[in-house]
């Protein structure tokens, strides 16, 4: 995206640099990453990062500051999942874009999905760091970076500092996740206990007395204040994990990123946006008919995680599959022609760009996780065998 870094990161690459990136990062994080590594950062204009990062924060507040669309969404969420005290906005948002070529040439994201939950908060900093420290990336134009919003290492683990632990010790905040030695998130979970000093709990071990929630170490009683929620619905239903709690009880405890906004700001929301970087969105049980050229289509689960029951270029079978009592939790998509703008030894690859915020005082973007692909979806699971894809780094020039 930056040629002239672009030209230079790949006549200076070299495998045994790769080799050292993949080391570094597992040592960083005290375990392996599980997940395919890109070998390369991406090296975007400022410009274009600060265009995502505002398009995100209109469709994010068209959401949260609209009344009609904050009732319509009540519907969003499960009567089992539906927990009490909800915050006014959510504290953790994503939102991933393509890009596209519009018809004068110009390169213009295009809303993938957006989704308020937690990402790799504690350890997409880390791994941008390694790639400018291995590759030693310190281009004569000026250092590169990684945050936005003006933060830096200090200002922004200050900022998620103040999201996850709040005012408690931590030792009273948990990280919740299920069964999370087994995650491939545990590189960010581990990291996240590394910068805030919290605990990760596995969802099963957490027990209940009264309206109070607490976990066992070493056999003493902790006492949980404040929970920054990892868990994936989904992943509880589909393995039918049994809680000591119930989602609905109205508990003595504080969320960090209250799980109600998971359905809130999710696929759910697509349908309702108006923004020019939306792509036509129909729920599948309001399309009255099911167009002939679903090869211009994705079919695609509302409450799924890393591209789960996503179907590309659906067949009517597919379609004719859900049972009709299903067909309110699915969307159907206009599919866009992203364009591939990074140039590797294998061609030039797409990126896909989440951009992540941050809202306690105020929405802020923090960080940008990218993900590269050859393929019909972009997430790491679906580029398997193949070289130059993968998780990746977001970096620009200081232009300040």
């Amino acid at each position: 995206m930056i040629p002239a870094l672009r030209r230079q990161f790949n006549q200076n690459f070299t495998p045994e640099k790769y080799r050292a990136f993949l080391n570094r990062i597992d040592d960083v994080c005290g375990t392996h990453v599980p997940f395919r590594l890109c070998e390369t950062p991406c090296f975007f204009p400022k410009e274009l990062i600060d265009r995502m990062a505002r398009d995100g924060e209109d469709l994010i507040r068209q959401l949260v500051e609209n009344p009609e669309y904050r009732a319509k969404s009540d519907e969003a969420v499960p009567a089992e999942f539906k927990v009490p005290n909800e915050a006014a906005h959510p504290m953790f948002v994503q939102v991933d874009f393509g890009l596209v070529r519009d018809a004068s040439g110009e390169l213009q994201p295009k809303l993938v999905e957006l989704q308020a939950f937690p990402s790799l908060y504690a350890y997409q900093g880390p791994l941008a760091q390694a790639y400018i420290d291995v590759y030693e990336l310190q281009p004569a134009s000026g250092p590169l970076k990684y945050f936005l919003s003006g933060l830096d290492s200090h200002s922004y683990r200050e900022l998620l500092r103040r999201a996850i632990v709040g005012s408690h010790d931590p030792e009273n905040v948990i990280l919740m996740e299920i069964h999370p030695k087994v995650q491939k998130t545990l590189p960010d979970f581990l990291l996240t206990e590394k910068m805030l000093g919290v605990r990760t709990v596995d969802i099963v071990d957490i027990k209940k007395e009264g309206s109070r929630l607490y976990y066992e170490d070493d056999g003493k009683r902790i006492p949980i204040r404040r929970i920054y929620n990892r868990a994936i619905v989904d992943e509880l239903e589909r393995k039918s994990v049994k809680l000591a709690f119930d989602w609905r009880d109205d508990l003595d405890v504080e969320w960090a990123g209250h799980p109600n906004w998971y359905f809130r700001i999710s696929k759910f929301s697509i349908p309702y946006l108006n923004h020019s970087s939306v792509p036509k969105t129909w729920f599948l049980d309001r399309r009255k008919e099911i167009p002939p050229d679903l090869e211009n289509y994705a079919l695609k689960p509302l409450y799924s995680f890393a591209g789960l029951g996503v179907v590309i270029a659906p067949k009517k079978a597919d379609i004719d599959a859900i049972p009709d009592a299903k067909r309110p939790y699915y969307i159907l998509q206009e599919r866009m022609n992203f364009e591939p703008v990074i140039e590797t030894p294998f061609g030039e690859t797409k990126a896909e760009v989440r951009v992540m915020y941050i809202w306690v005082d105020e929405l802020k973007p923090v960080l940008t996780i990218i993900r590269m692909g050859r393929g019909l979806m972009m997430g790491v699971d679906h580029n398997k065998n193949m070289e130059w894809v993968g998780a990746s780094a977001g970096l620009f020039l200081d232009e300040s």
